[in-house]
């Protein structure tokens, strides 16, 4: 990874992008909408059997920062890390904190009804209730 994170985790995302492409056939084009492509592309994924090992890790990296990075893109977000868990990336936006690579972990360990869509779709409420507050 380059020196600077995002740049780091723009490559990521990108790269995701291609395997998806090659491996399922599946466009994804950094619209929240790509969000329920990756869903598929998860699903599939755990159709055949669970993740293990290096295979979780990969993929967990690959579908937590293409999923940030759609966040970054689509709400004016910024990557940083989080205080409260050092070297753990998050997407701030309008003050409020989204775990991609949260998420990410949850949809790849088959967690019933999670969703990298419905994560994006959520989070304008989210940045909502953040604002009232502030």
């Amino acid at each position: 990874m380059t020196t600077d994170p995002a740049i780091g985790l723009r490559n990521v995302a990108t790269e995701c992008v291609g395997l998806v492409a090659t491996r399922f056939g599946r466009h994804l084009d950094w619209s929240l909408n790509s969000l329920g492509e990756l869903d598929a592309v998860c699903a599939e994924l755990l159709s055949e059997g669970s993740l293990d090992g290096q295979r979780f890790d990969l993929w967990w990296k690959l579908v937590g920062a293409y999923t940030g990075e759609v966040l970054v893109r689509a709400y004016g977000g910024e990557w940083t890390t989080h205080e409260e868990t050092p070297g753990a990336y998050v997407v701030m936006v309008s003050g409020a904190t989204a775990f991609p690579f949260g998420i990410a972990e949850r949809v790849l360990s088959g967690e019933p009804f999670k969703s990298l869509a419905s994560f994006g779709r959520v989070l304008p409420a989210i940045i909502e209730r953040t604002e009232r507050r502030d």
